[in-house]
């Protein structure tokens, strides 16, 4: 397995730059995915390292030679695509051993690998089917089993879930998280989808319009995002993001929704904010719970409030909410029934709020 070293590079389609300089390091056998909307230049950046895409400038490195005008099948990576690319009149075991008949692999090493690779994948009842004769994950894994069956320095997945449904999506998550910690190899996946990221990666890249904006451990990026964009991307619902400003009352200072609502800015080690200033708050659906009375939280941290909107998930529940004309999503227990239109009384942790600088979108407390 290899490193995988990404500096300054740029993309860019005529004249049209659409990855701006970005530079990245992937160790040895780590798992990075690189996340964000539609047109970020993630897949971009995975194509330049699959050597698909030609780099306007800046350096790809794999284990410890500069790729760059190196042909995509002299890498050493294997890909697996969002459309399985696998081919209809061949057989599993076909399509699994293509590539190694190509290099002239001996026959012996080749049934070897591709029984180890169907091993991992379960697909050993399989390999005399076609590719019409399987399920969509069952055609994910045989991608999959051809690419592990190259022994790569480096894995590239891109969307290689989004075709399937979200049962199977599901499913195939637990299986390519299984298959990492077997094969221990590098992988760099690329997705849209904030729940993959969250549940495969080692560290995520968040991108936006050619750039990263944060790169971290899961819970990193969940508890300390750099900015609005990275908390409304990553969290199921987002993060609430609400529009305020900080406003001195008497000796205290506090966050100013409307003329109506406020609520307490508590004290924080290294809090820095001295003046009145526009903000935007933040706060986690899973910080306001039904207050039951119980003394969870100071009296100032806590909101009345008129259910708006019910989602019942089963396991949870998620109620958009309106406090003195602002909205809030929170979340509940699943188990409990709530209504639009009832009136609940919700206790905020305001521990864990954060504050955005209104202007520029930055992490500020």
């Amino acid at each position: 397995m290899a490193k995988v070293i990404i500096r300054d590079i740029i993309k860019k389609f005529g004249k049209t730059e659409v990855v701006h300089g970005i530079s990245l390091d992937i160790t040895d056998k780590e798992f990075v995915v690189l996340v964000g909307p539609s047109g970020c230049g993630k897949s971009t950046v995975l194509r330049m390292v699959a050597g698909l895409e030609k780099i306007t400038s800046g350096t790809v490195s794999i284990g410890d030679r500069i790729v760059n005008d190196i042909a995509p099948k002299d890498r050493d990576v294997a890909m697996v695509f969002q459309n399985y690319a696998i081919y209809p009149h061949m057989n599993v075991f076909g399509n699994m051993s293509f590539g190694l008949k190509l290099s002239k692999t001996p026959k012996a090493e080749i049934l070897e690998r591709v029984n180890e690779a169907a091993d991992i994948l379960g697909l050993d009842e399989l390999l005399h089917r076609k590719p019409h004769e399987l399920s969509g994950g069952q055609r994910q894994r045989v991608a999959m089993g051809r690419a592990i069956v190259r022994k790569p320095s480096v894995f590239l997945f891109d969307e290689p879930l989004s075709n399937l449904d979200a049962k199977l999506r599901t499913q195939m998550r637990v299986e390519i998280k299984r298959l990492h910690q077997k094969v221990q190899s590098t992988a760099i996946y690329v997705t849209h989808d904030q729940v993959e990221a969250m549940t495969l990666a080692d560290r995520i890249v968040v991108m936006r319009n050619g750039n990263i904006e944060q790169v971290g451990q899961p819970i990193e990026l969940f508890q300390n995002p750099a900015n609005t964009f990275v908390a409304g991307f990553i969290g199921s619902p987002p993060m609430n993001l609400v529009p305020a400003r900080i406003v001195h009352e008497g000796n205290t200072l506090k966050i100013r929704f409307n003329d109506q609502l406020s609520v307490p800015l508590p004290e924080k080690e290294g809090m820095s904010i001295k003046k009145e200033t526009d903000v935007v708050m933040g706060l986690r659906t899973e910080d306001f719970t039904v207050d039951n009375g119980d003394g969870d939280y100071p009296e100032e941290w806590k909101l009345d409030g008129t259910v708006e909107v019910v989602e019942p998930l089963g396991g949870e529940t998620h109620m958009h909410m309106n406090f003195k004309g602002i909205t809030f999503i929170v979340k509940s227990e699943g188990r409990r029934i709530f209504h639009a239109g009832q009136h609940l009384r919700m206790g905020m942790n305001l521990n864990h709020l954060h504050l955005f600088d209104a202007g520029t979108t930055q992490s500020m407390y």
